[in-house]
């Protein structure tokens, strides 16, 4: 198949959604309007609540939303084929990502922007609202620590990364006070961080850092001492004021990946190359180191179709920048229906980056195969650096480009889920009367430390490197993360019952997710608790801190659907508002 007839007709098929069935529930179900009543200027602070301007906030919620997870969960999943991931991110961000988004930013600007877990209590009740809040906080430690691994790979893969994505942090600082203090034309100061940060990727292909260079770490270690510094630096970086660091940070990331993403389409018709891989990857499934195909390529592909992590940025940080309701249609359908075609650049990059496919099928031999997630984003690097080339940029900086670019958006990943992960812990402390827990930096600290403890467990238990712990954190990343986003369907699902507007449209997508994700949850925990043997015949070790977390979380959700049910029984269809008119 052709690789520029599958980009066409996914792209139509976004930008058709959008005009069709994005307006349509911005119109006749939830009723949007054009309205300031909106809680960035009815608690306007400075720090969180800001008024932003909507090309920037797109950005950041882009940036923000977008992560690496929809690179790193396609670029997994098509070891199945290019088919089943083809499908999934199409359907899944039109009609479960795009209206859990909307649905979650909408919802959060109307009720004084509240988080989704303190909207839970307004819609479904006070128990409900201590057990999602609880289900946020084990699946941000899960987040936290994946993103910091799939930094430190990346690092250690591309040592050529490291420069640019450290310098960005100045640049950022400055473009904010650019912006911010001087009142400067956000425009032209964009453009010109912008090209001072592509300079940089020069520059850092001419110097390329790897701590082995510069110290006595051995090469496996590597990954463990980048993690430790990125730890410390998302302390600091989300304890700063939103506007200072964060926000003009992913201002610049979203426009490098705007650049990034049009060089690899442009270079992917000039280039016009096959779909080499498989359309089913009938291997795969007879793989025994893999998970089932069903349930798991369904969270696998994780925030490429939906992601529960996004209801946490609308609802956490782009609620309170939000200057105008009517922009939420394009600020969270709209990023929705983008990382969408991000997804599927990947899913293309990733089949056609391979000039044969007997390339394809050695990289993709198996599911752990090559020290598992390194190589995986691999192929979407490599892929993507071929695709460029083809518009007359040297291979070495083309891959550079690509690989500063995930980094990027796994660091505001990384950055955003710790600040989330404080104003969890702040609220749940604030319930459970643990004061300290209460300020700034206590509850960053504890955000910090919980993932910190997960990722180090393995060198902390057995002394020695786990190479293959990116692919066991990723399934049940994407398993709690599409929990969360069923979950989160719930409540909007109630929500739109009460005002009688078009329930169904949250319900069924709502349904699936709940049996989906609850079926890969028990998967895990299974695996967790009964793993395969060594290589050399001992007994694989039970991974007791996986076991632990996705038990809890799997009870949690139990639990907070029947209080769910037993809350909209007994309260009834009591309207929150008035149906907006059509």
């Amino acid at each position: 198949m052709s690789a520029v007839l599958m980009a066409v007709l996914s792209f139509a098929g976004f930008i058709v959604a959008y005009r069709l069935y994005g307006r349509f529930l911005g119109r006749k179900i939830f009723g949007i309007q054009d309205t300031t009543e909106v809680p960035a200027y009815q608690f306007e602070d400075g720090v969180d609540h800001v008024p932003t301007r909507t090309s920037i906030l797109f950005g950041h919620h882009f940036t923000t939303i977008g992560g690496a997870g929809p690179i790193v969960g396609p670029a997994i999943a098509v070891i199945w084929g290019w088919l089943p991931a083809l499908i999934w991110v199409v359907v899944g961000s039109i009609f479960i990502g795009g209206l859990h988004d909307f649905g979650s930013l909408v919802i959060s600007c109307r009720m004084k922007g509240k988080s989704i877990g303190e909207v839970s209590k307004d819609i479904l009740g006070p128990n409900v609202r201590m057990l999602f809040l609880f289900i946020i906080f084990f699946l941000l430690i899960i987040v936290i620590a994946v993103f910091a691994y799939i930094i430190a790979v990346l690092f250690v893969k591309y040592p050529e990364s490291v420069l640019p994505i450290w310098v960005e942090i100045p640049i950022a600082i400055w473009l904010g006070y650019m912006i911010y203090n001087r009142k400067g034309n956000h425009k032209l100061y964009s453009v010109i961080a912008l090209v001072v940060m592509y300079a940089t990727i020069y520059v850092g292909t001419l110097l390329p850092l790897r701590l082995s260079d510069i110290s006595f770490i051995g090469a496996d270690y590597q990954i463990y001492v980048w993690m430790t510094i990125l730890l410390v630096y998302v302390y600091i970086a989300s304890t700063l004021p939103v506007h200072k660091l964060l926000q003009p940070r992913d201002y610049i990331n979203a426009h490098e990946l705007y650049v990034g993403m049009g060089a690899i389409v442009v270079g992917l018709f000039v280039l016009r190359p096959e779909i080499v891989a498989p359309a089913v990857n009938t291997k795969a499934f007879a793989d025994p180191t893999a998970p089932a195909f069903i349930p798991f390529l369904f969270v696998i592909v994780a925030c490429g179709a939906v992601s529960g992590f996004h209801s946490l940025a609308a609802s956490g940080t782009t609620v309170k920048q939000l200057s105008n309701e009517k922009d939420s249609l394009p600020i969270a359908y709209g990023s929705m229906l983008l990382e969408g075609a991000l997804a599927i650049i990947v899913i293309i990059a990733c089949c056609a980056g391979f000039e044969k496919l007997g390339d394809w099928q050695a990289h993709y031999a198996s599911w752990a195969g090559a020290e598992g997630l390194g190589p995986k984003l691999g192929a979407f690097v490599n892929g993507s650096a071929r695709f460029i080339e083809a518009l007359g940029i040297p291979i070495e900086l083309a891959t550079a480009i690509i690989a500063v670019v995930i980094v990027s958006f796994a660091a505001t990943t990384l950055d955003s889920a710790t600040r989330i992960q404080r104003y969890v812990i702040n609220e749940l402390a604030t319930d459970l009367k643990l004061k300290p827990l209460t300020k700034r930096h206590p509850a960053t600290i504890v955000a910090v430390a919980i993932p910190a403890l997960l990722v180090f467990w393995p060198l902390i238990r057995s002394t020695s490197i786990n190479k293959n712990l990116g692919m066991v954190l990723w399934p049940i990343f994407g398993t709690a993360n599409q929990m969360l986003a069923g979950l989160v369907l719930l409540v909007i699902t109630v929500y739109l019952l009460k005002r009688g507007k078009g329930a169904i449209y949250a319900l069924i997508p709502m349904l699936f997710l709940i049996v989906i994700t609850t079926w890969a949850m028990i998967s895990n925990i299974w695996k967790y608790t009964h793993p395969a043997p060594k290589p050399d015949g001992l007994p694989g070790e039970v991974n007791y801190v996986l076991t632990v977390i996705g038990i809890a979380i799997l009870v949690l959700e139990v639990w907070m659907i029947v209080e769910a049910i037993r809350a909209f029984a007994a309260r009834g269809k009591q309207k929150l508002e008035p149906p907006a008119q059509a």
